[in-house]
């Protein structure tokens, strides 16, 4: 099925959003549904009762959906500002190469078996911001997600200082 008449079926569009929590323009939209083990959404696009459902990348759909169906054109890839691959603000994407996206990882220590990585992966850091906000209070919500976030680093969400 194309990504154009995937993009231009509202039903899928609406379920699209209906799985992004948007917070406000600088933070963080997490993603709500399936968490790929790479740490990113997955969404089933279009439909089973016309033929055509496919699971893609969340961000995939949400960078085609905000920037056109050619956005991605010559095997560029999406790249996340702020690290996080369940992340859906299209202010925090932009399309680069995979090299980019690799040297992005690398320059802020997030490969995975850094020192520095999340020791859950990507995957299960995606899963405890989903759990927080499930759990969280409305007016609770931003203190839960940062405790969710700090609870992956090395050393835990209070690592002393060495010194």
């Amino acid at each position: 099925m194309a990504w154009g008449t995937l993009l231009a079926d509202g039903e899928t569009v609406d379920r699209y959003r209906g799985h992004v929590l948007e917070r406000g323009p600088d933070a963080c939209w997490w993603w709500l549904g399936a968490i790929s083990d790479t740490g990113h959404g997955s969404f089933r696009a279009g439909s089973h009762t016309t033929g055509t459902s496919r699971v893609v990348p969340a961000h995939l759909f949400g960078y085609r959906l905000a920037h056109g169906v050619g956005a991605l054109a010559g095997g560029l890839v999406v790249r996340h500002r702020c690290d996080e691959g369940a992340c859906q603000n299209p202010a925090h994407w932009l399309a680069g190469t995979r090299g980019d996206n690799n040297r992005d990882a690398a320059s802020r220590r997030r490969l995975a078996g850094h020192a520095l990585a999340d020791v859950r992966g990507a995957a299960g850091r995606a899963r405890a911001v989903q759990a927080a906000i499930a759990a969280a209070d409305p007016e609770d919500l931003d203190a839960a997600i940062a405790a969710a976030l700090a609870a992956g680093n090395p050393g835990g969400a209070h690592q002393d200082a060495l010194f």
